[in-house]
């Protein structure tokens, strides 16, 4: 027999426990790791041993957890009715009845406001970036989300905002191939998934996300190659005028280094996605061991190109 879902508008049944955990899981914790893409910027520049700007760096880290789990109780209570058709997050706690969907729409906007608030304390830079960010979510879950095109540059904008925000927090200068890196690994993230989540769903793929049906196999295998292609691209500039920066030492060799284990990475993460393992990007990240590998040789050189050069 069947299991009937209960409707999505009743108040959860369950205990208060049970509303607890589904508000926690609601909150997605797990997809806070997108949220280092906070230190990266401060990280690059090498004043992440400084007590201001870690200090900075690590709030604006957090407020930027506090505003994406805002985001996903909002896009989660929009999206009820086609999570509900979905053959996973039919499971997710607004979907199953375990949390109301007005109560996510009062938490959701409550964390929203509160992250930005917060954010202007750091400066009026961060809180500026922090209300675009909420600004693009907002279009993506009530409009965005619908228009092909428009639904990935709206979600991979999200990852690079994540970079800036890092930047302004820390008051440091973005260099121009840190971005360009940024918005072709972002473009690779959210191109990765739309060719999962097309060859997962199959025929029911529109119910779940009307964009998928207008794209097609070989459109989004196209975009991710010139996202992939344009990352690799852009980080070996990066690199090298890195590496002009410091001519005035010895041997400044980590910058040049470090291209290897990050285009060895980038293909593993194309060849993953192809292989039909990229509908959940951060579940690859922290699953698969060779990616693992290669980030920590990739952060080990680099940090050595900021701090021993």
């Amino acid at each position: 027999m069947s299991k009937v879902l209960p409707t999505p508008d009743v108040a959860a049944s369950g205990s208060g426990t049970s509303l607890a955990i589904g508000l926690v899981r609601l909150a997605r914790p797990k997809q806070w790791t997108k949220n280092v893409l906070v230190l990266a910027a401060p990280g690059a520049a090498g004043v992440l041993t400084h007590g201001g700007p870690l200090g900075r760096s690590l709030a604006a880290l957090a407020l930027f957890c506090v505003v994406a789990s805002g985001t996903y109780f909002l896009n989660d209570a929009l999206d009820v009715a086609a999570d509900r058709a979905h053959p996973t997050k039919r499971l997710r706690p607004i979907a199953s009845g375990v949390v109301n969907v007005r109560l996510a729409y009062a938490l959701g906007v409550g964390l929203l406001a509160t992250g930005v608030a917060l954010s202007a304390l750091i400066n009026w830079h961060l809180a500026v970036v922090l209300a675009i960010y909420v600004a693009v979510q907002f279009a993506y879950s009530y409009y965005l989300k619908h228009q092909p095109i428009y639904d990935m540059a709206a979600v991979a904008s999200g990852f690079v905002l994540r970079a800036i925000a890092g930047g302004v927090a820390a008051e440091v200068v973005i260099s121009q191939w840190f971005l360009v890196v940024a918005t072709f690994g972002s473009l690779l993230m959210v191109a990765g998934k739309r060719v999962a989540e097309h060859a997962e769903l199959g025929h029911d793929r529109g119910a779940h996300r009307a964009t998928l049906d207008a794209y097609s196999s070989t459109f989004l295998r196209t975009v991710l190659g010139i996202a992939a292609t344009g990352a690799i691209f852009g980080y070996c500039l990066w690199a090298f005028s890195l590496q002009t920066a410091l001519q005035h030492h010895a041997d400044p060799i980590w910058y040049q280094l470090s291209i290897v284990p990050m285009i060895v990475a980038l293909l593993r993460y194309t060849f993953l996605v192809e292989s039909g393992q990229g509908a959940k990007p951060e579940d690859l990240v922290l699953s698969d061991r060779s990616l693992q590998v290669l980030g920590l040789v990739w952060a080990v050189l680099f940090a050595l190109g900021v701090y021993a050069s």
